[in-house]
């Protein structure tokens, strides 16, 4: 295991619809293949994993507590390393992030979905299958986003609860 020391506390969501496809963004700033993550970022300090992910989700799709049901928070950390492109464009002292996943069913509707209440990170979403969603991101978040997939594929039959 890693020394976790070296890496940025982030969040990770997966926002679950009733039918079981999980929410992702096309990020504003790429271009050709991997254009599309999940929402994810940075826990401030003195924030828990849940309140970064309440604010996160804010931020990047415009949605508040009254819209998502938390269904589970992964307990352990994630950790993926920056190439050394994406090293060099952020600077500071770390070699990558480590994420916690939250898992939230969605109870709004997709008219609530606003990507522009703050600083805008994507152009445009969908509704995917969990199962897609490895292979959509920038391939060093691939085996992070793989294990999150595993974990939380029983959250992908939402519209039975």
């Amino acid at each position: 295991m890693p020394d976790l020391a070296q890496y940025r506390p982030n969040v990770g969501l997966a926002l679950f619809s009733n039918q079981g496809r999980v929410f992702v963004g096309r990020r504003l700033d790429s271009s050709g293949s991997y254009q599309w993550q999940m929402p994810q970022g940075g826990v401030d300090e003195g924030e828990s994993i849940v309140e970064a992910a309440i604010r996160e989700l804010y931020e990047e799709v415009g949605l508040t507590e009254k819209h998502v049901r938390i269904l589970e928070v992964m307990e352990d950390w994630q950790p993926y390393e920056f190439p050394p492109d994406v090293k060099a464009r952020l600077g500071g002292p770390y070699i990558g992030q480590k994420q916690k996943w939250c898992a939230f069913q969605f109870l709004g509707t997709d008219g609530d979905i606003e990507l522009d209440v703050h600083e805008p990170e994507f152009d445009a979403w969908r509704w995917v299958k969990l199962s897609e969603t490895p292979k959509m991101v920038v391939p060093f978040k691939q085996d992070v986003y793989g294990e999150m997939a595993k974990k939380f594929a029983k959250w992908t039959t939402l519209n039975r609860i």
